[in-house]
């Protein structure tokens, strides 16, 4: 897959946009922001662990949960399904097509 810049190559967010999902990233994925904040469902093994920018910057997120992560951070790792859900506040919060 073809990497375009979209937080760390192979991240949640570079994924994701890949495939045409929608994932707001008003920092252009350099773990700046939270809007790419997802909570992960299923699949927290096949994802690399948080780093201390990742907490540092998640600490900020509104509606931080255990299983919280950014999108552009958290890179796929190991084959494997991942299911992550964009928290409702969340969406739409900040758009690039706006």
């Amino acid at each position: 897959m073809p990497y375009k810049d979209h937080g760390k190559e192979e991240s949640l967010l570079d994924v994701a946009l890949n495939h045409g999902i929608t994932l707001d990233h008003a920092c252009g994925g350099n773990c700046a922001c939270t809007t790419c904040h997802v909570w992960v469902k299923e699949g927290a093994e096949n994802l690399s662990a948080m780093d201390d920018d990742e907490a540092d910057r998640l600490d900020m997120a509104a509606d931080l949960q255990l299983n919280s992560r950014l999108g552009c951070q958290a890179v796929i790792t190991k084959p494997g399904k991942v299911v992550v859900e964009i928290p409702a506040w969340n969406r739409n919060y900040v758009s690039e097509e706006h």
